[in-house]
């Protein structure tokens, strides 16, 4: 990869830190209004983080059924390939060990590929359920607001 890809990459993640900064920053004012708008923003950025959950879910859901790439030889193929043994098996690799032995190099890649993806499954599926909480958090705080009447 090259120098400039390394500096836009960085440029993105800074950029995606600093954007939710500026809102907490901006809308901390000790009015209702600021503090409504905030957890209003705090809907638009839950549901984001909705967005790339589900897609999150759905690589790991692929990876999973279609399993990893490697040098693979079985009864069918005695020569061996280089490609994606389980990618029509429906994900039945998962439950069939002996399978697992088709993939030559590198060693122990399915389980390392099975670790992964459901690692990525399971916290796809916690960051959904913790953006849904926060939405559902943002919109009760948007339409009853958090003011008190003490001043």
């Amino acid at each position: 990869m090259c120098a400039s890809a390394h500096t836009y990459d960085g440029l993105w993640v800074k950029t995606k830190v600093l954007i939710p900064a500026i809102h907490i920053h901006l809308t901390s004012a000790k009015n209702c209004c600021s503090n409504r708008c905030g957890m209003f923003l705090s809907i638009g950025f839950a549901a984001l983080g909705v967005v790339g959950a589900l897609y999150s879910l759905t690589v790991a859901g692929v990876g999973l059924a279609n399993g990893p790439t490697c040098f693979w030889r079985n009864a069918d193929s005695p020569m061996g390939m280089w490609g994606a043994p389980f990618a029509n098996s429906t994900g039945s690799y998962l439950g069939d060990k002996e399978m697992w032995k088709w993939c030559e190099i590198p060693e122990n890649v399915v389980e390392f590929n099975v670790a992964l993806f459901s690692t990525l499954l399971v916290a796809a599926c916690v960051q959904v359920v913790l953006c849904l909480i926060q939405m559902v958090n943002g919109l009760f705080g948007c339409l009853c607001g958090t003011c008190s009447s003490k001043e």
